[in-house]
């Protein structure tokens, strides 16, 4: 959290923005066959051909989404793609491209913008996407990203958020609340780096955590897994916004119940040992706290025999009759209702 007072600052007026474009994007190759036209023209050229194509948006403004005094600005570049391909492959699709729009103030160098871009050069080398294009502009408020990512799939292969049925088992890839509990560590280490800016923080026991908030990981192999398998996912999402959030979206739109057990999700150890340290339930942190990335899904109880053992998955409940509503089930073997009460951009 020390801020080298020393680097090179090169303004990032003296390029102009077509100049800034060429000097961020020169890195970026073209790796997708259906990549015709990339960055450089008035618009990029695609060619699916009977592939459907999938698309998803993202936004991340500093000071809402994320916080420099302690994102790194290349693992930010990284986190900003990662969180739009985690939508497309929530589709069981393979994320093909994307495309990468700036506004950002004259209070960040070119050098700041090349780490930020580093980042995103990095997470598409990672996840095999072309970096096709996007805009970039001034603003007068920080920092913002705003992330389009494209994927293609044969339409049978396309996992909707409805669609799950009745009987069918609740399944979560990974495990669960490590990104919340990595962003509560950052907060107070914040807080102490204010009232002492000398105080450097001991993360050593935080390393898992912070990673996961940092830099999380799209589940791009969840899709070859399944497929693998056998087995097609009757409705899907990624947690973005929190466990208990994400099953009611896809309880509501697939007109379902749900009933989530406590003693199968998924904890990682040092979360578990964390949220004792700071005195929060683990269960909460797992089932409100987002940015995991995981992905959520449904799958036919007859498909159970083929994904128990497979470590990638938890099966954590069962979907039940519309009526029945949704219910967490307590360790006590006691129902409580879930409510939202995951992340909310628009909450004052």
């Amino acid at each position: 959290m020390i801020e080298d007072k020393n680097q090179q600052r090169t303004s990032i007026a003296q390029l102009g923005e077509f100049g800034l474009i060429d000097h961020l994007t020169k890195q970026f190759e073209i790796a997708q066959p259906s990549t015709l036209k990339g960055i450089g023209d008035d618009a990029a050229v695609l060619d699916f051909k009977n592939k459907k194509v999938v698309v998803s948006t993202d936004l991340l403004i500093e000071g809402i989404h994320f916080d420099l005094a302690y994102m790194p600005l290349k693992h930010l570049g990284y986190k900003a793609v990662s969180v739009n391909v985690s939508d497309i492959c929530a589709m069981n699709a393979k994320p093909t491209q994307i495309t990468v729009s700036i506004a950002v103030s004259n209070r960040f160098p070119l050098e700041a913008l090349e780490e930020l871009y580093a980042g995103i050069a990095l997470a598409a080398k990672v996840y095999n996407v072309d970096v096709i294009g996007g805009d970039t502009t001034s603003s007068q408020k920080g920092l913002l990203i705003s992330v389009t990512a494209l994927g293609e799939s044969d339409e049978n292969e396309i996992v909707y958020r409805k669609g799950a049925g009745e009987k069918d088992l609740l399944v979560v890839s990974g495990d669960i609340g490590a990104a919340y509990m990595g962003l509560q560590v950052l907060e107070r280490e914040k807080q102490v780096f204010l009232v002492n800016p000398n105080n450097q923080p001991d993360l050593d026991n935080y390393t898992y955590l912070i990673e996961r908030q940092l830099k999380p990981e799209a589940r791009v192999d969840v899709r070859e897994i399944l497929e693998k398998l056998e087995i097609k996912p009757t409705s899907m999402i990624d947690i973005s916004d929190g466990l208990s959030s994400e099953i009611m979206h896809l309880c509501k739109q697939s007109k379902v119940g749900c009933n989530l057990y406590e003693d199968k999700l998924p904890l990682d150890p040092q979360l578990i040992n964390v949220c004792e340290e700071f005195n929060i339930d683990s269960t909460t942190v797992a089932i409100n706290g987002g940015e995991d990335y995981e992905l959520l899904f449904t799958i036919k109880m007859d498909d159970y025999d083929k994904i128990k053992g497979n470590p990638n998955f938890t099966v954590i409940g069962h979907m039940t009759q519309e009526s029945e509503g949704m219910h967490l089930v307590t360790r006590a073997n006691t129902k409580i209702e879930l409510k939202a009460r995951g992340w909310n951009a628009l909450t004052e």
